[in-house]
């Protein structure tokens, strides 16, 4: 049996039979601009690495409606912005740099109404040989990146930075009591677990700050001694503290969004061959995980 009428018994399509359609909304852009920049200063070379994206919102209707490109600056000219100016820019500020990318485009280009400039960067730290810093040799941070969001619109702008996929955990101060059960509930209640999650934060700033690396540094630290040091009756209660801890850090940020998703310890059974965990064996677990988020602002 046919679902569908075969072609050609269709009536054909006609521009007087199609009803009005409109174009709500409309942006483009260039994704995942790599980029690796060393400044090789005498004594020793500094190293940056980030991937870049850039959006263009504006008067570019005409482009999808009445096949008009006249206005769409291309992706390749996007790419190719990114790197000219990376090489006479880009320093220690990834928002600094996004400031100046998205300046560019509003300058350049009348047609542009707001630009969206993402910065993710790939951590280096210096290799140390023999107790000493190496001028030119750099090891992987960590899977964790930092991250910087630029809006520029005509008259304003906003930055946002912060980071993703931190990996953080502590072995005790953190419980789970008093939670809503019903006949589905299996989880036992506790007051010692492993509390761990990939951290992913962002900050907007309401002002700039001196330097923008300084106080993001202030920031996590803020939100890591808190994760650390106060103990833990819910992941929820915990994101709350970690974003007043945040605001408290850096009056110049209005608000932070933080997700947490609780990376499950499930403690090993080995009471089959005769022997109690006491805490100590696990089975670390990425899928399935709770995910927890709340943003928190200033009042």
């Amino acid at each position: 049996m046919l679902l569908f009428p075969p072609l050609w018994t269709m009536a054909p399509w006609s521009c007087k039979n199609r009803p009005a359609m409109n174009l709500v909304h409309q942006r483009y852009g260039k994704a995942r601009v790599r980029l690796m920049k060393v400044t090789r200063e005498e004594t020793q070379h500094a190293l940056k690495e980030l991937v870049v994206s850039v959006w263009l919102e504006g008067d570019f209707d005409v482009s999808y409606t009445d096949s008009d490109n006249r206005p769409i600056v291309p992706t390749d000219t996007m790419k190719n912005t990114v790197n000219v100016l990376a090489k006479e820019k880009l320093g220690l500020e990834n928002e600094e740099f996004g400031l100046v990318l998205a300046r560019h485009f509003l300058a350049t280009y009348p047609q542009v109404r707001s630009v969206e400039i993402g910065l993710a960067e790939h951590g280096w730290d210096r290799l140390l040989t023999r107790g000493k810093p190496h001028p030119h040799s750099f090891q992987e941070r960590s899977s964790a990146t930092p991250l910087a969001t630029v809006v520029c619109a005509r008259g304003e702008h906003r930055v946002e930075s912060g980071i993703t996929d931190l990996l953080i955990l502590k072995t005790t101060g953190s419980g789970f009591e008093g939670f809503a059960r019903d006949k589905l509930t299996t989880l036992r209640e506790t007051q010692d677990r492993i509390l761990a999650t990939k951290l992913s934060a962002t900050w907007t700033y309401g002002r700039p700050p001196k330097s923008y690396s300084t106080t993001n540094a202030a920031i996590l630290t803020a939100m890591l001694d808190i994760f650390a040091a106060d103990y833990s009756p819910s992941v929820q209660r915990t994101l709350f503290q970690m974003g007043e801890a945040a605001l408290s850090a850096a009056p110049e940020i209005s608000k932070v969004r933080l997700t947490l998703p609780n990376q499950h310890c499930l403690l090993v059974d080995l009471s089959p061959f005769g022997l109690e965990n006491k805490n100590e064996l696990f089975v670390p677990t990425d899928e399935p995980h709770g995910v927890i988020e709340g943003t928190v602002s200033r009042s």
